[in-house]
């Protein structure tokens, strides 16, 4: 610049021959030339035009027809932005514009740029204003990249909820309205059958008639369409441009300039691990900023945004559906056990009814074994009847079928009359209970048949894990709450299954009981009977100690559903009372073929019934039976005595060893 200015005619200007300048001019110029920072001098009354080699860039294509222009002509249309600081700085006072936004025209466009800079005047030789020092600093890469990030931001916190694909492309058309200055219009298309076509899914800065209505597009027509590039997107992966729009849709129209943009990106919307796009934007080139690297590098953030987004919307709307077939195969799972569990329950009433009767009728006519065959049948007949009856409530509870009525109870009456029903069986084993259920100051609205499983349930899973010591059932209050605590001194239960207690057929291995028998579902049954009642199950146990149960629930109607008090039962109790709970316990006691058993024939070695095999060498040797039900123990060790066998049985492997 220095060259250019010593052999620039000035003499066709109004500062005239470069000797004749005055030294005030000849001392700024010299120091403008020599700083590496934009620096540019307005001198006279003209304003002639001098500046640097920083300052060049600035004046882009104007460079070099701007040296020595008058500074108003060059910069008419900045004017609006800077013409009031100039005058003010030619009246002798600085002006300092920050960050200003100013549309230049100095590449054949008019371009959006920003920039800081100052006005300053310089005094002449008379002591009065002779031009203005004019520093100044591009800031448009700063500005602009600060707006974009927030574009991304709010395209990222817009679509952070979207909840299928299609939602996530709305709201990013939708947050892209308010961007308009870099993104002037965006579509947004979803591929369907196989890249075949396409679908609109979301639009901004242009309505249907400025794009032709393509809210479908066929990629395989031979036809015109529009977006030719949306195939050769999907079949590529990569982005492509489109130049040709004006010659192909007319002058698209969008905010916020009159230009239309005069280029289209076609970016692909590849999910990660997704062998094709899925669907594609169609964005806007603003015809007021340069398609340089930088602008190009925003698009691709935006489309990985866009891209997130979507495969978001697309994972929830996929979990959406898992959700909904787990919710349909639970449904037929629901129906499934209410199905069976009521088929079930016929014919096993059917069967125990008539042989109760027949116990009853020919209890003394019938010999001791034909007696005993019958007991074990009845037994696990209601046995069996037991556990259907809960996998029926179960049913019922999933299905919302439940019908409680809640009656006002005396609930210590109750609680203590069904705690004394496993009285002389807990005495049997050597232990104590104790039941301590003083009178409550409340009302206390129950539905008795479920009260009568909560509490039979609790009792019977303490019985089941305490070998010796107490088990003690309470019924206290506190704060509009009363509760049932059942305490055991027994096994306890380890640290890490507490919090797995109360699921479904969860069972506690290798836990120290009377049996290992049962369906897991005794205590996650409890805790749905309690919710039912707008109660709460808790358990407090140290491993080795014992456990503490706790059912609490509030006196009073308000926290239960209206209208189900004193109605009539319209579904079928499944409550048989104590008798089958105590029954099956006391199978676990070592008086009721619970210990060690033997079996010897009466005719050993003469019975005609032969096992299969080579059994020759072996017929009166001993066998250890281990089972720990102990009416399958006896009826296993029954069968191997009838075969000429010598049985030992016990109820747990322990014993056998």
């Amino acid at each position: 610049m220095g060259r250019l200015v010593r052999a620039y005619d000035w003499s066709r200007t109004g500062l005239g021959p470069r000797d004749s300048w005055p030294r005030s001019l000849l001392t700024t110029v010299d120091l403008c030339l020599a700083s590496n920072f934009p620096i540019a001098i307005a001198w006279g009354p003209d304003g002639v035009q001098i500046y640097n080699d920083g300052y060049m860039p600035i004046c882009g294509g104007k460079h070099p027809r701007s040296m020595g222009q008058s500074f108003r002509e060059c910069w008419a249309e900045a004017w609006g932005v800077i013409g009031d600081a100039y005058e003010q700085a030619l009246l002798g006072e600085t002006s300092f514009l920050e960050n200003q936004r100013i549309f230049l025209e100095r590449n054949g466009y008019l371009e959006e740029t920003f920039f800081s800079f100052s006005f300053s005047p310089i005094r002449d030789e008379t002591g009065g204003i002779g031009g203005l020092f004019h520093p100044v600093v591009e800031m448009t890469g700063k500005m602009l990249s600060e707006r974009r990030t927030r574009v991304l931001k709010d395209v990222a916190d817009r679509t952070a909820k979207a909840k299928s694909a299609d939602e996530a492309c709305a709201l990013a058309a939708q947050t892209l309205a308010d961007h308009g200055t870099d993104v002037p219009f965006a579509l947004l298309y979803l591929f369907e059958d196989k890249g075949r076509s396409a679908r609109l899914v979301g639009v901004t800065g242009l309505d249907e008639s400025g794009f032709g209505g393509l809210t479908y597009v066929d990629s395989t027509s031979s036809a015109s369409l529009g977006w030719p590039q949306l195939e050769a997107v999907y079949r590529s992966g990569r982005a492509q441009e489109l130049d040709d729009v004006e010659s192909r849709f007319g002058k698209l129209v969008t905010a916020p300039y009159a230009e239309a943009p005069k280029s289209v990106l076609m970016l692909p919307i590849t999910p990660p691990g997704a062998e094709r796009p899925i669907g594609v934007l169609v964005a806007g080139v603003s015809a007021r900023l340069a398609l340089d690297e930088v602008y190009l590098g925003f698009y691709d953030l935006l489309t990985a945004a866009v891209t997130a987004a979507v495969a978001n919307g697309r994972a929830f709307e996929e979990e959406r559906r898992r959700a909904e077939a787990l919710a349909e195969i639970n449904l037929a799972k629901t129906a499934f056990f209410s199905n069976v569990s009521h088929e079930f329950r016929t014919p096993l009433t059917l069967m125990l009814g008539p042989l109760g009767d027949m116990l009853s009728r020919y209890h003394s006519r019938l010999d001791g074994e034909d007696r005993s065959d019958l007991e074990v049948i009845h037994r696990n007949g209601l046995r069996l009847l037991k556990l259907v009856n809960t996998l029926l409530d179960f049913s019922r509870i999933e299905a919302g079928r439940v019908q409680a009525v809640y009656e006002k109870t005396d609930i210590a009456a109750l609680t203590a009359d069904l705690a004394s029903g496993f009285r002389s069986l807990i005495e049997r084993a050597g232990m104590q209970l104790s039941v301590e259920c003083s009178e409550l100051s409340g009302a206390v609205y129950v539905d008795r048949d479920m009260w009568e499983k909560i509490v039979l349930n609790l009792l019977s899973n303490a019985f089941k894990y305490t070998l010796e010591g107490k088990i003690t059932v309470k019924l206290s209050q506190s704060e509009g709450h009363f509760q049932l605590s059942v305490s055991d001194t027994g096994t306890g239960i380890p640290e890490d299954e507490i919090g797995h207690l109360f699921e479904r057929f969860h069972r506690v291995e290798g836990a120290r009981g009377r049996t290992h028998e049962g369906s897991g579902i005794g205590l996650a049954f409890v805790q749905e009977l309690a919710k039912l009642h707008g109660g709460t199950v808790s358990v407090e146990s140290v491993y080795g100690h014992g456990s503490t149960f706790t059912v609490r629930m509030p006196f009073g109607t308000a926290h239960l559903p209206k209208g189900l008090f004193g109605a009539s039962q319209t579904l079928a109790p499944t409550s048989h009372g104590v008798a089958p709970f105590v029954e099956e316990a006391s199978r676990w006691l070592p008086g009721s073929d619970g210990g060690v058993a033997h079996f010897t024939g009466s005719s050993l070695l003469a019975s005609p019934a032969v096992a299969p095999g080579n059994v020759a060498a072996t017929v009166g040797a001993r066998i250890v039976l281990a089972d720990d039900n102990a009416d399958m123990r006896k009826y296993v060790g029954k069968l191997l005595e009838g075969q000429g066998w010598m049985v030992v049985a016990v109820g747990d492997g322990e014993a056998a060893v």
